[in-house]
């Protein structure tokens, strides 16, 4: 049986991408991994065994295309509405709070976070499929 251990996104600015992490999800670096050419961080918070990956290419200073296949991160959160409120508060880019149905039946509540290279965090709401 296989174990997820990380995901990994390219970053362009180190402590940029590092302090986002920390202050929106509370993520600390857990290893730091210098290298010639680039360099590997991961970050980790105290709940979870999964670890989020961050990649900087030494000398690259311009954003990374994204491209039309990146799906999103996402996090379980024991108040959607509270991190919605904070994330605007320290105005990082929230989108609006959705309730997702199916039906009649609420599958999901959450909004989409944006991280400082582009990427979306599904910020969701703790409870039924999502512990």
């Amino acid at each position: 049986m296989a174990k997820l251990v990380h995901t990994m996104i390219r970053v362009v600015d180190e402590a940029r991408s590092v302090g986002f992490y920390q202050k929106a999800f509370g993520l600390s670096v857990v290893d730091r991994l210098d290298f010639e050419t680039f360099t590997l961080v991961y970050l980790a918070g105290d709940e979870v065994g999964f670890e989020l990956e961050l990649t900087i290419n030494k000398g690259r200073a311009e954003p990374y295309e994204l491209g039309n296949g990146y799906g999103h991160l996402a996090v379980v959160v024991d108040d959607v509405d509270a991190e919605h409120a904070r994330f605007t508060a320290e105005g990082f880019t929230a989108g609006k709070l959705v309730d997702f149905r199916n039906g009649e039946v609420l599958v999901a509540r959450f909004f989409f976070a944006t991280d400082p290279d582009g990427y979306k965090i599904e910020v969701i709401q703790k409870g039924g499929r999502f512990r």
